[in-house]
Order: C-alpha cells, then structure tokens, then sequence
C-alpha cells in the first residue's frame, strides 16, 4: 500500500511541476509579446510624427524655464496638448538634429505642428513661433 502512496504522490508531483512550468512557459511568451507590441508602438510614435490636431490647430501660449530640461520641456508641452507624450519627445529630440539646441523663452505654438517644427521652433531656427526670447 506505502507503494502505491509514493507513485501517486510521484504522479502529482510531477503533474504539478508539468501544470507550473506550462504556465509559466505561457506567462513568458505573453510578456515576451507584450514587450515586443509596447516597444513596436514606442517606436512607431518617434518616428511617425504627428500633430495633436491636424488643420488650423490652436494656438498655444508656451514659456519654457531658464535651465529646464528636454523632459521637463515635453512635461509641459504635454501638459499644454502639444504633445501626446513626453517619452517620445525626450527621444525625439534626442535623435534629431536639435538635440542640445532648444532654448527658452515664450512661444506661441499652434495643435497642428509636428513635434519637429515644434523643436524647430523652440531651437530658434523657425522664428514663426517665437514671441518673446
């Protein structure tokens, strides 16, 4: 009777590890999928620019600090709606030929630019924007 015990315990046991590593096999291509679609999207977003409202747009009234940062920058941009993200913006910067160059000052930036005619602008290379250095 012990015998018959131990195997049944065997069996469960190794129904049980077999349950959990199936699991956690399933768990790991979930979030190997999960990671793969988030930085697909992240990418597609700092590459595919796009303005908050296409057409006309709003304008905006936009002061940045003396000092302040590319994020703190996108922080208010976002906060603003000029933006849809401040990630993305910190990147973008990052990787476009304004990289180091933004300035501050007061702006009046409209919805319908691009986060690029945006750096354009705050960079001091399209004075269109500029209302006040």
């Amino acid at each position: 009777m012990a015998g018959t015990k131990d195997r049944m315990e065997k069996v469960g046991v190794f129904l049980a590890s077999g349950i959990f590593r199936t699991t956690l096999y399933i768990c790991l291509v979930l979030l190997i999928l999960w990671l793969g679609k988030s930085s697909y999207e992240f990418g597609y977003n700092v590459f595919n620019q796009e303005a908050m409202s296409p057409g006309d747009g709003q304008e905006v009234t936009v002061v940045i600090q003396e000092g302040s940062s590319v994020w703190q920058i996108g922080r208010t941009l976002k906060q603003k709606g000029l933006i849809e993200d401040a990630k993305v913006f910190w990147v973008q910067e990052l990787l476009s030929s304004y990289h180091g160059k933004l300035e501050s000052g007061t702006y009046l930036l409209s919805t319908a630019y691009t986060p690029n005619r945006i750096m354009s602008i705050l960079a001091g290379e399209d004075e269109e924007g500029t209302t006040d250095s």
